[in-house]
């Protein structure tokens, strides 16, 4: 496997984990229709998204009702995928 297949891959799932987050605080500011589609999406992202911005909530300041949470998971996700790149460029 090419370091640079393994750099696109990082980053493809670094970019579908943000647009995952993304989908979460959009379904979360929406009132969607009560169905069996709309809770197992809504389901799935909470699932996918909770264990990442949980513990965030845990160590932030109260912001009085603002979540900064999804905001610095995914400034934290870049910069761990910025640390997986110099990482992957120190084997070439």
């Amino acid at each position: 496997m090419n370091i640079s297949t393994v750099e696109q891959f990082l980053y493809s799932l670094w970019l579908v984990y943000s647009l995952v987050i993304g989908l979460y605080i959009i379904t979360s500011w929406l009132q969607l229709p009560a169905n069996r589609w709309v809770g197992a999406l809504r389901t799935f992202l909470y699932d996918t998204v909770e264990p990442v911005l949980r513990p965030l909530r845990g160590l932030l300041p109260s912001m009085g009702g603002l979540d900064l949470s999804p905001m610095i998971a995914i400034f934290g996700l870049r910069i761990l995928l910025e640390i997986a790149f110099a990482i992957l460029d120190g084997f070439r």
